[in-house]
C-alpha cells in the first residue's frame, strides 16, 4: 500500500510559518533540524494523529515555487485543505486569534468549508463533510 507521508508546502518564512501552524493552528512539531543554507528544515502534523503523515514548511521563493505561489493566489485558491470536525466552531476559535479568512463558512455541495490566510503567503481551506 502507498500512503502519503510528506506534502510540501512553500512559505515566506518558515519560521513565521512554524509560529503560526503550531502556535495558531494547533499542528505539533515532527522535525524541526539544521537544513544547511540559513533554513531550518521543519515538519509539522496533526496534534496526536497521524504520526505518518507531515507537511514540510518549505522556502517558497525560486523559479518553481514563486510562479506557482502566485498562481494558486491570483485565482484565490487555497494550496491545502485541512479537515476540521466543526468549520464554523474553527472560523470562531481562529478569527478571535486575529486570523484572516476571505472565505466565511460557505456550504459546496455535501462539505462546509472556509479559506484563511496563514500569513505567510498562502490561503488554506478547512473543511467538513455534512450531510
Amino acid at each position: 500500500m502507498i500512503k502519503v507521508a510528506m506534502v510540501s508546502l512553500y512559505v515566506d518564512d518558515v519560521v513565521k510559518a512554524h509560529a503560526f501552524y503550531t502556535d495558531v493552528l494547533g499542528f505539533e512539531t515532527r522535525m524541526h533540524v539544521d537544513g544547511g543554507g540559513g533554513f531550518p528544515f521543519v515538519t509539522v502534523g496533526a496534534a496526536g494523529a497521524q504520526g505518518d503523515l507531515q507537511l514540510l514548511l518549505e522556502p517558497g521563493h525560486g523559479p518553481i515555487a514563486e510562479p506557482y505561489r502566485a498562481a494558486l493566489r491570483a485565482a484565490d485558491l487555497p494550496c491545502v485543505v485541512f479537515s476540521v470536525d466543526d468549520v464554523r466552531a474553527e472560523y470562531a476559535r481562529l478569527g478571535a486569534l486575529g486570523v484572516t479568512f476571505p472565505q466565511p463558512p460557505t456550504r459546496q455541495g455535501p462539505v462546509l468549508t472556509a479559506v484563511l490566510d496563514d500569513t505567510v503567503g498562502n490561503l488554506v481551506q478547512i473543511s467538513q463533510p455534512i450531510g
